[in-house]
């Protein structure tokens, strides 16, 4: 059983899951909500938003975390999408707008730019050991 969720009567996404602003509900649970995003990147985009208020996503409970994912398999399971990206940001420089934890499902049409995710992928190439140097460092820290 979730502890109490907090809840931020200033957020847009709490305001929702409260029923205080419309939205294209998909699935709800005791612990999540879904919704069509109104400002989708591609049709289908959908958003699901753990009811517990924080901010970042390790600041989340653990139990709002595991009820996401199989949210998530629903909607792309519904929609019959072949090409799907699972998004979540964290603070404004990895380009998150609401400061509420939440994931998008964006569908992928085709390769083109036109719909769906576009991403850079900016690989570091000849860091083999700065990545073994700090693969050491983490595993000291989980």
């Amino acid at each position: 059983m979730a502890a109490v969720a907090r809840s931020l009567s200033t957020c847009i996404f709490c305001k929702i899951i409260k029923g205080e602003i419309p939205s294209f509900k998909l699935i709800e649970t005791e612990l999540s909500y879904s919704f069509l995003d109104i400002g989708p990147l591609s049709k289908g985009h959908a958003l699901i938003i753990p009811k517990d208020h924080a901010a970042k996503l390790h600041e989340l409970p653990d139990e709002y975390l595991a009820d996401v994912m199989p949210i998530a398999k629903k909607i792309a399971t519904a929609q019959g999408l072949e090409n799907y990206n699972i998004l979540q940001n964290n603070g404004r420089i990895a380009h998150q707008v609401v400061d509420h934890v939440h994931f998008h499902v964006i569908p992928k049409p085709d390769a083109s730019d036109e719909e769906g995710l576009v991403i850079g992928w900016p690989a570091k190439s000849d860091v083999i050991d700065e990545v073994k140097k700090y693969h050491q460092e983490l595993l000291g820290k989980l």
